[in-house]
């Protein structure tokens, strides 16, 4: 969550800066209200409780000096005074909990250097890149082979049933047959075996508690396109963000030991509840999908190397994949609530002719730290650490556009050599 201190010194830079964003300049000034009126029931029920505290120490004096009349005086003061302890403390608790219900729908402050924009349409195009690009290779042009939309292209090859995913689980939940099971396999393979060179491998639970949804902003702004088992109060985890930027909840760290780089693959799930209708063919948008994730706890002064470690990664895969894709900058009004900064790769899919999200790398500042209480030992003090994940990479339309991109006249799929050591050969024909 955002700092409370800071909101306390500069409350017009965190009005203008949450402005950037959209944010209502009326609900920070209710904030500001309510902690200024928690503050006072605060300092009123401590000074209560001291006065308690001293009458209490003045029955007993009288009581030793057999002054039974004045410690009777001085007990019913007490319960007096004891009584509106009470009250000043049940109404903070009041306030303190509307203000962190308040605080916890509040947006990260964005970056000074996030490009401001209202929506999606107002991101920035930083570069594109292509196969070739770098020997002065023309933008390119698909064959008409390669305009077939995956799910037509997959059923002819027998590897993708999407019928028989929505028998077993509604749809948007793909079931996937033979080389393409195997190509999600090869795909998750390469990636860890490309970071593993600084990235520690977890494979963390699949379900969260609210506590560690709450940590990273998904709760509880986001409940609606989460998966929740309420018996057990869990969650399916959205992305491997979530159980990461747990891991170390409450611990204090050596500023030696970061940054600290992990890494997990991990089915993620979520129910886009606010995307109903939307590119909902194939696996444009789906329930239930793969993903490699990087993610970092850093120092403030390491978060920009560490943020551009991970966005060099996942151009590196698509680059090695060979797959045309473009880098955004998201604009204030189209970053996720944690964010300050994102940067968006989008891959090309020529069969069904647009630009497919494929990964976010994101620098969150000390929000979700905040949240998770993650903090580190330096020579100035103990303060928050800073976090930075990104997608290395979510494969569902990877697969999607792989598939299109390389598909040949005859209908087979010439995948990029580079899978060949978790594939075997890289072609993938009709099955027998």
């Amino acid at each position: 969550m955002i700092d409370l201190a800071q909101l306390r010194r500069e409350p017009e830079f965190v009005k203008a800066a949450l402005g950037r964003r959209g944010f209502p300049p009326d609900e920070v000034d209710a904030l500001v209200a309510l902690d200024v009126e928690h503050r006072r029931l605060l300092q009123e029920a401590e000074s209560l409780r001291a006065e308690v505290k001293d009458l209490s120490r003045r029955v007993g004096e009288a009581r030793r000096a057999k002054a039974d009349d004045v410690a009777e005086g001085l007990t019913a003061t007490s319960r007096e005074v004891g009584e509106r302890e009470r009250v000043a403390s049940e109404a903070c608790d009041v306030v303190a909990a509307d203000l962190r219900a308040r605080l916890l729908m509040v947006p990260n402050l964005p970056s000074p250097d996030a490009p401001d924009g209202r929506d999606e349409t107002d991101n920035v195009e930083l570069r594109r890149w292509w196969l070739g690009m770098e020997e002065g290779a023309a933008f390119p042009s698909f064959a008409p082979h390669q305009r077939v939309a995956h799910w037509d292209a997959a059923r002819e090859l027998g590897i993708l049933d999407l019928e028989a995913g929505a028998r077993l689980a509604g749809s948007m939940f793909p079931l996937y047959r033979g080389d393409g099971a195997r190509l999600l396999r090869a795909l998750s393979a390469l990636a860890l075996d490309r970071h593993r060179d600084a990235y520690e491998e977890i494979r963390p639970p699949s379900v969260a508690l609210s506590e560690t949804m709450m940590s990273t902003g998904h709760l509880p702004k986001s409940a609606d396109d989460m998966y929740e088992v309420p018996r057990d109060d869990l969650w399916l985890i959205p992305t491997a963000e979530v159980p990461l930027t747990s891991m170390n909840r409450g611990e204090i760290l050596e500023e030696s030991a970061l940054p600290l780089r992990l890494t997990a693959l991990t089915a993620c799930f979520r129910r886009e509840a606010g995307a109903a209708g939307r590119d909902t063919r194939g696996l444009l948008r789906v329930h239930e999908f793969d993903k490699v994730e990087l993610f970092a706890y850093c120092t403030p002064d390491q978060a920009e190397a560490a943020h551009a470690d991970i966005l060099a990664r996942a151009e590196g895969l698509l680059r090695e994949l060979g797959l045309t894709y473009r880098v955004l900058d998201l604009c204030t009004g189209d970053l996720g609530t944690s964010s300050k900064r994102t940067i968006d790769l989008e891959v090309y899919s020529p069969g069904v002719d647009k630009w497919l999200e494929v990964s976010s790398v994101s620098w969150f500042g000390d929000f979700q730290a905040r949240r998770a209480n993650v903090r580190y030992r330096s020579a100035e003090g103990t303060q928050f650490v800073h976090t930075v994940n990104g997608s290395g990479l979510a494969w569902a339309r990877i697969w999607a556009a792989l598939v299109e991109t390389y598909r040949q006249a005859d209908a087979t799929v010439h995948l990029p050599r580079v899978l060949a050591p978790y594939f075997g050969e890289p072609v993938i024909r009709p099955r027998a």
